[in-house]
């Protein structure tokens, strides 16, 4: 049986994709740092995992290594939120960030290339932000590394077509333990909820309903893509 790794599988949005496919009965592989939480994953969804930190060296070889033969999609829902205003931002930040969703997402595709290339319907799903395309402040790192991926996204879809499709998810603020520091306070969540049109945070479920269309072949006309699934920030402007 064909395989989905999920890096980034025990956070809160690779968590709702693993619930996803599970529910379609395929098999999954889960990357994450945190052992404890993708050794009781998988105890309850039957998936195998990983425990490695991507940042440190041999960890894409090691995982491709542990998961062999025909792979139909790779996530990589990998990400950090490093706000900071640029003056407070050392060298050490921008390189960070950058490796962490940039380069890592590069990395992860190059190592599974062989397994990918053996299936008939492979699917790449990347995470950039909706911070890629809108002007925030504070930003500076995490939007640079974050149009670094839809970069990549749209490289690789071109190179590694027809046979794998590459998209990218950019979603906005989603309530997930990633972004705790900025939706645990109740007045700070309600004020950026309302700066969308739809008056609420993004749920990891509404993140994980799009990865996984686009990791099955209903999707197998769509390549190349950066879809927004930000509650209409990145496009609309509402009153209050």
């Amino acid at each position: 049986m064909a395989t989905t790794i999920i890096y980034g599988g025990s956070g809160g949005i690779g968590t709702a994709i693993l619930g996803r496919i599970n529910a379609r009965g395929e098999s999954v592989h889960l990357v994450g740092r945190d052992t404890s939480k993708l050794q009781k994953l998988a105890v309850e969804s039957g998936a195998t995992f990983t425990a490695v930190d991507v940042l440190a060296p041999g960890s894409f070889e090691r995982v491709a290594s542990e998961v062999r033969g025909s792979i139909d999609g790779l996530v990589y829902a990998i990400g950090s939120i490093n706000l900071r205003p640029i003056g407070r931002l050392t060298d050490d930040d921008f390189v960070r960030d950058f490796r962490l969703n940039a380069v890592g997402a590069a990395l992860a595709i190059k190592n599974h290339l062989p397994s990918l290339k053996q299936s008939s319907t492979a699917s790449v799903i990347l995470f950039s932000s909706v911070a890629a395309s809108q002007g925030f402040p504070s930003h500076a790192s995490v939007s640079m590394a974050k149009a670094a991926v839809e970069g990549l996204t749209i490289a690789l879809a071109a190179e590694l077509s027809p046979t794998i499709r590459v998209n990218c998810v950019a979603p906005s603020l989603t309530k997930t333990p990633l972004s705790e520091s900025l939706t645990k306070s109740p007045q700070m969540a309600d004020a950026i909820a309302q700066l969308h049109a739809m008056r609420r945070l993004g749920e990891p479920d509404d993140i994980a309903a799009i990865a996984d269309f686009l990791l099955t072949p209903k999707a197998g006309w769509i390549t190349g893509q950066v879809i927004g699934v930000d509650g209409g920030r990145s496009r609309l402007r509402t009153k209050g």
